[in-house]
This record gives C-alpha cells, structure tokens and sequence, in this order.
C-alpha cells in the first residue's frame, strides 16, 4: 500500500466487474458488510477459472479459505455497478495471500477504494483435506498478479 496508507484504484492489478442487488443492501441504505466477502470470493474464484482452468468440482487441489479481513473505508450501495480488485502479496508452497478491493465502476487510477481485504487460500487435497502444492496454472496466474 503507498505511504499516505491509502489503497487506490491503481494498486490492484487484477480487475473484475461484479453489479449488486437489491438484497445487497442493508436496513442502513448501504452494502451489507457480508457481501463485500462474497463478491470478493466470487470474484477470485471466477478469476482462477477463467484464466488458471480451475474446476471446484473436479480438480484435486482447492483452495480453501482460511483467513480472511476487511476494512470499510467509504460506502456502496445498490444499484451501483462495482470493481472487485486484485492482488496478490505472497504466494507460498501451498497457500496465496490476496489482497483485495472493492470500488465504484468507472473510478480512476488515483482514485481510493471503498473497502481493502485480506484473503488467504489454502490448497487442500479434495480427498485428504490436508495442505498440497498450488497447481502450476494457477501458480503463473498468481505471479502475474503480484
């Protein structure tokens, strides 16, 4: 994250448009806290489908998640159209730490985030469930999102 620690637009270099609901918003006339993790675990998996191959429901390894935050900056609500951004911080033997944003569509690269997150996946053995290698597609797909 820069210096003045604001994250902005520019600092996730994975994009990936997501549109709210209705029912996304809350009593308060803004998103609900929940579904900022639910765009960003759609968006990230979406991602890893379309450009690493990945299948939940046949591949050996899945990634799991295992921790996970967020820290809300400004507001969103319905109907706006959003931008989940995506970066990757560290890639291990068998975990990737993501970091994370969610913005208004049409936000310049200068422009700050609404929201930052963490999320941490574990890859696990469908069968096993215990810690395995990241894919080597995936793994290409997160280095070039670092």
């Amino acid at each position: 994250m820069p210096a003045d620690d604001v994250a902005r637009v520019r600092d996730f270099p994975v994009t990936w448009a997501v549109q709210t609901r209705w029912t996304d918003n809350d009593m308060f006339g803004h998103l609900n806290n929940a579904i900022y993790y639910a765009l960003w675990d759609s968006a990230i998996n979406a991602w890893i489908a379309r450009d690493a191959g990945a299948d939940p429901m046949t591949d050996a390894a899945l990634p799991l998640v295992a921790q996970s935050g967020c820290r809300y900056i400004g507001e969103l609500a319905y109907p706006d159209d959003l931008v989940v951004g995506i970066g990757v911080d560290r890639i291990g033997s068998s975990s990737v730490t993501f970091r994370l944003a969610l913005y208004a569509a049409g936000a310049e690269p200068e422009d700050p985030v609404a929201a930052v997150g963490s999320w941490v996946h574990v890859y696990v053995d469908r069968v096993t469930r215990r810690p395995c290698p990241i894919p080597p597609e995936a793994r290409v797909v997160y280095e070039a999102a670092r």
